[in-house]
């Protein structure tokens, strides 16, 4: 891809990053890792795979893995973790904005922890929908605004800072009203709260899966 990545690079973050990645897996994050994964099937785009820490749980129905992550360390680190995953997985350079392959290519796409840290998340799943097929599934796993007015005042309030320090992270996004305004229909989510670290306050996060609209062919 040739798309400048130079914005992306974080690289002391991401070495924090890949280590308290191992630590929220221990919390819990691993069994979410599981449902978001299973039960996928076909071709799969992972958007901002990280230091690859899905790779493991792709099920055997899943044909091939494009994972498309920008910032070099944790690409290396995917890198590494792809050649024991138990399906083909690809690394592959590249960021949300403007994802590889054709239109129309994938059934499924996966996004996980990373739509807090887009910079223009509408452009993001705009992407997703542009490189899966017609009813093409979405999967998603993130943290969101909490629905609880005081807390998500403190996150509001908090943003700025959290941006600056967390690698792009905005922990105030309403990503599920972004997935509805791309065009996907919700088919779950399930809401719950996580702690992923230790000494961390639990916060909202969701697990779920949409799917894009088949077109209706008795008007062509």
């Amino acid at each position: 891809m040739s798309d400048d990545l130079s914005a992306f690079q974080r690289p002391g973050f991401a070495r924090k990053y890949a280590d308290f990645s191992v630590i929220g897996d221990r919390r819990g994050a691993r069994e979410h890792r599981v449902r978001l994964l299973a039960g996928l099937r076909g071709r799969v785009i992972e958007v901002g795979a990280g230091n690859g820490r899905n790779f493991p749980h792709y099920p055997a129905t899943v044909t091939e893995v494009v994972a498309v992550e920008p910032e070099h360390t944790l690409r290396g680190l995917a890198v590494a973790a792809a050649r024991s995953a138990p399906v083909p997985v690809s690394v592959v350079a590249g960021h949300a904005g403007a994802l590889p392959g054709e239109a129309g290519t994938f059934d499924a796409a996966v996004v996980s922890l990373v739509l807090c840290s887009v910079p223009a998340p509408a452009a993001a799943l705009a992407e997703v929908a542009r490189v899966l097929k017609p009813g093409g599934e979405l999967r998603f796993y993130e943290h969101v605004r909490s629905e609880r007015a005081v807390i998500g005042l403190l996150e509001d309030a908090v943003t700025p800072l959290w941006t600056r320090l967390a690698g792009g992270c905005r922990p105030n996004r309403d990503t599920l009203a972004e997935i509805r305004r791309a065009g996907f229909a919700v088919e779950e989510a399930d809401r719950f709260a996580f702690s992923p670290q230790p000494l961390m306050p639990p916060f909202a996060h969701l697990l779920g899966r949409a799917r894009l609209p088949v077109a209706d062919e008795s008007f062509m």
